[in-house]
């Protein structure tokens, strides 16, 4: 991993979002490359899908929607010991979604004048599964349980066809939609479900759905990007990053092991060091290249931690790098430390946190209770994870009766007035035009 030295420098926020280490991953070159596969579906459907299936996972004549016994039947294939962990994130993830849904409010400003905020559920979601360098079943459970939590009556979900197992989907993705009850799922991937699920496929009884989540590679990505505003998106998600604070109290191996633990997802993965002592920098690269050399992926972890998006970061405190921190805006923020919580008052941009030695990410990627598709790239300065609030719109249900109007009646000539827009005055003195012609 390479160093940066931030020592004696006093930098700007402009300066530290230039030099905090980014993945070079360009969605906007993607978007013109998964345009033309978008409108194809649109145009062609189940036609376009099958070309797309031969094209890009090699696979011809299989069926485009899973059976619904099928997706019922996979759970014999499952290990005991899988089924019980899936089952135990799931019930975690059901109680920690549920505390994300907010209450229903009443403001009241005096009699007959009534603002009620309901939180109102989309009606129907697609969730993507990718399949690429690995299943993701953990990803199904957080993408539809959140939705379930938030109340949606239609959940679709699409992984890509494995030829690995006749063109269907990988058995893990169905073992979490039978967990979980979901029972419509496709055999579709890359760009090519993302614009299935904008669009609809009649052919295969795909309706449209009105927001589309889960993770996928640069090409899901870009193609979120072609249908945002056809549809809601959760995210344009990119690979995993992880940024670590920690200062000389910190476990050298726990930090080696979470900076490798999110290298090995993929080769642009970002795994980041962020430490006020050069000491605990020298004792965490000997655990890095020791660790990293016996794991199972051992060539994919040393390809990102030696990219130009893996770094360790010297800083000449804790507060500068909690500045650091809040101006790369990781996906996956740990805080070794001391005293973590002290420091967390300082620590605003981060998809999610996690505080002490003994709370790696892993945990949070399981079996925490918390929702592992989280904002990447910077986005986390002003975008939030998935979580039941994705599938939820702030509604606001108005209400006065004839006297609760009457009294802001001249107030809202005046504004309407100064707006230039009389006739949002004139509707509002239309309702006591009975009552000033009857006046001598």
């Amino acid at each position: 991993m390479r160093t940066i030295d931030l020592r004696g420098r006093e930098l700007s926020r402009a300066e530290l979002l230039q030099l905090v280490p980014r993945a070079a991953v360009d969605t906007g070159i993607a978007v013109e490359r998964v345009r033309p596969l978008v409108d194809a579906v649109r145009d062609r459907g189940e036609a376009a899908l099958r070309e797309q299936a031969r094209d890009f996972d090699g696979v011809e004549g299989h069926a485009l929607r899973v059976p619904e016994a099928e997706i019922a039947a996979s759970l014999a294939s499952c290990p005991p010991e899988i089924e019980q962990a899936l089952r135990l994130l799931a019930e975690r993830l059901r109680v920690a979604s549920a505390a994300q849904v907010p209450e229903p409010r009443t403001t009241r400003f005096g009699d007959g004048a009534v603002i009620r905020q309901r939180w109102q559920p989309v009606s129907r979601v697609g969730l993507y599964a990718p399949g690429g360098k690995a299943a993701y079943p953990s990803s199904v459970l957080m993408n539809a349980v959140s939705a379930q939590a938030a109340g949606v009556p239609s959940l679709a979900l699409a992984s890509p066809a494995q030829r690995e197992h006749g063109g269907g989907v990988h058995p893990a993705v169905l073992w979490a939609a039978a967990i979980v009850g979901v029972t419509e799922v496709y055999a579709i991937g890359g760009a090519g479900a993302i614009a299935a699920f904008a669009h609809g496929v009649p052919s295969i009884g795909l309706d449209p759905v009105d927001v589309v989540t889960g993770p996928g590679n640069v090409f899901v990505a870009a193609a979120k990007r072609v249908v945002n505003g056809l549809v809601g998106i959760d995210s344009e998600a990119g690979t995993t990053e992880i940024l670590v604070i920690a200062d000389s109290t910190a476990e050298p191996g726990f930090v080696a092991a979470d900076l490798i633990s999110q290298a090995e997802h993929d080769e642009a993965a970002a795994s980041v060091l962020v430490t006020d002592s050069p000491e605990l920098a020298e004792r965490v690269g000997a655990e890095v290249e020791r660790r990293a050399a016996r794991t199972r992926h051992a060539e994919r972890v040393r390809q990102a931690l030696g990219g130009p998006q893996s770094a360790v970061i010297l800083v000449d405190d804790l507060a500068t790098a909690a500045r650091v921190s809040d101006a790369y805006g990781p996906e996956h923020l740990e805080v070794q430390t001391a005293d973590p919580e002290a420091l967390l008052g300082s620590l605003s941009n981060a998809g999610a946190i996690f505080l002490g030695g003994h709370t790696p990410v892993s945990l949070g990627d399981y079996l925490a209770g918390s929702n592992h598709v989280l904002p990447t790239g910077g986005t986390a300065r002003f975008a939030a994870g998935l979580g039941a609030h994705t599938f939820l719109r702030p509604q606001q249900v108005i209400s006065y009766e004839r006297d609760a109007l009457s009294e802001v009646h001249e107030p809202l000539l005046a504004i309407a007035g100064a707006e230039g827009l009389p006739a949002h005055g004139e509707a509002v003195t239309a309702r006591f035009e009975s009552e000033t012609e009857g006046t001598v």
